[in-house]
């Protein structure tokens, strides 16, 4: 397969794969709006906040990060080099287990000492106190369950198969949609409702993709925890996850500091900044987390053949499509954000004062956005080298930026500040990444930083220029339909700005002759 068919298979890949996480975005919005619909901004609503970011941290750092740094690179690598099948299974059977003891430990040591945890990040109402540590006790599992389902992702993405993964969250919103629902009438209140459908969809998740895995003709069993830890493919694995721990809880430790911030800085502001999150989450899971799914595996496949011609383009051509995306995204959000947020999450418990408060946020989370979805797709560059080290120190220095910028900016701008010190940091991290990359020595990423900068300033100036009419016309749409009811009153001039908006770009894409959307059009290779 040469350059070419590799550029479009992945964007073939990225699209059928994006379709799948839109659908489950758009279900993530619609489980956000029934927690708004339930818990509003309420004091509950942030007792919840609370308690699933802390067994969902521990899924990032040691279910999807694992696998992302550790496993596919390792899987790809028995794969490539030819490996006997009997000695791959070995490896998969040794992974398997060695994540379902720690998990299960993990779990069992947290649920006993929860009280402790949520202290640690709870600054709220003591009579809610108790509340959270239950809610955190019900969807602590949710992390073995989550963590075995990221092994079953990991093998099925390692062979190029997305679909089945890329389908498992939208069932998991569905199970946490219709629990709370359904059962929150028959429980002491809705979050308890909402937190055993998140425990049921992970298991659902679990189990979802486990035929598909066996369809591949790889097996799924438990070995010795001594033959675990001993296997030659564990143990790269555990070389490759250890050193970056540190980095990966700092980075999502972001979560965690600006969530302990927020709680001691009044009623509201965890759920306000944690609805303006899942917008932007929204955008990053369908395009940024996509994309960089589908690259890992093919960008460790040039890392193997040392083929950095072909792993330098196929860098450059992700970049590229993502700064199509975020940037414009970035630019219309900024006009029509009130829209956006009273549409999806205005209700009964979410009122006037929670759409401002989440606007407030909002504002400061959109603009880093591109920087956020920029360092998902450069940190699989050092993945796929098996190089963990590097993007560990850029995680430590953005989080070390973030905690100093969120205690600075939060004492006068809040939850404002705290989402302004979130978007600096992912600035600082993109930075440190690239000169990371530099120092590999592999790649010549002076060609790809120049390459995507040229590209990046040209999407600047075209969103720009779209900025100017759409945003002077918005108002205009507003006061025009203002006097309809809540959903055209926001549906309407939402899309007539969009139209605007993205008339003028794609006119202005068109004439200056961009080659990733010229492709698009004509149904031809994507890039050069």
């Amino acid at each position: 397969m040469d350059l070419a068919e590799k550029k479009e298979k992945i964007v073939k890949s990225g699209i059928k794969l994006s379709m799948l996480t839109l659908v489950s975005r758009l279900l993530g919005l619609v489980r956000e709006a029934t927690k708004a619909h339930f818990l509003g901004t309420s004091s509950f609503a942030d007792a919840f906040g609370v308690a699933f970011l802390i067994p969902n941290l521990l899924r990032r750092l040691f279910a999807e990060n694992s696998i992302s740094v550790a496993f596919i690179p390792t899987f790809k690598g028995f794969l490539e080099d030819g490996r006997e099948r009997s000695e791959t299974q070995r490896f998969l059977n040794s992974t398997f287990t060695l994540i379902s003891f720690l998990t299960t430990l993990v779990v069992t040591v947290g649920i006993v000492i929860t009280p402790l945890i949520v202290r640690i990040f709870f600054g709220g109402n003591e009579a809610i106190f108790d509340e959270t540590v239950l809610l955190t006790r019900i969807m602590f599992p949710y992390l073995a369950v989550i963590s075995v389902a990221a092994l079953f992702q990991g093998i099925l993405n390692t062979l190029n198969i997305f679909s089945p993964s890329g389908a498992t969250p939208i069932f998991f919103n569905l199970f946490v949609i219709f629990s709370t629902v359904f059962l929150s009438k028959k429980m002491e209140n809705p979050a308890r409702a909402m937190a055993l459908g998140v425990l049921l969809g992970g298991i659902f998740q679990c189990l979802f993709q486990l035929p598909f895995v066996l369809k591949q003709n790889w097996k799924i069993g438990f070995t010795t925890i001594k033959n675990a830890f001993n296997n030659e493919g564990t143990k790269k694995v555990i070389s490759l996850v250890v050193p970056t721990i540190l980095g990966m809880a700092a980075y999502q430790l972001n979560d965690l500091v600006s969530t302990a911030l927020a709680s001691r800085s009044g009623t509201g502001i965890v759920s306000s900044l944690q609805y303006s999150l899942r917008l932007q989450e929204l955008i990053l899971g369908i395009f940024a987390v996509s994309i960089g799914t589908v690259i890992l595996p093919n960008l460790t496949g040039s890392a193997k053949r040392k083929d950095w011609g072909e792993y330098n383009n196929l860098l450059v051509n992700a970049i590229k499509i993502i700064s199509l995306i975020c940037i414009p995204i970035s630019f219309y959000s900024i006009i029509t954000g009130r829209e956006i947020i009273s549409l999806i999450f205005k209700s009964r418990a979410f009122d006037e004062n929670s759409v401002k408060m989440t606007l407030g946020v909002f504002n400061f989370h959109i603009a880093g956005l591109f920087f956020i979805a920029l360092n998902r797709i450069v940190s699989p560059a050092f993945y796929a080298q098996e190089n963990t080290k590097l993007p560990t120190l850029a995680g430590i220095i953005s989080f070390g930026s973030n905690i100093v910028l969120a205690l600075l900016l939060s004492i006068k701008w809040k939850g404002e500040g705290i989402a302004l010190a979130l978007t600096l940091s992912s600035v600082v991290n993109t930075i440190f990444l690239f000169v990371f990359l530099e120092r590999l020595k592999t790649s010549n990423t002076k060609e790809v930083l120049k390459k995507s900068s040229l590209y990046c300033i040209k999407i600047i100036v075209i969103s720009a220029i779209a900025f100017i009419p759409s945003f002077l016309a918005h108002p205009i749409f507003v006061r025009t339909f203002s006097s309809m009811n809540k959903i055209f009153a926001n549906a309407i001039p939402l899309l007539l700005t969009f139209v605007m908006f993205a008339s003028i770009g794609v006119i202005l894409l068109v004439l200056t002759r961009d080659e990733i959307v010229a492709g698009m059009l004509k149904g031809k290779k994507v890039g050069k």
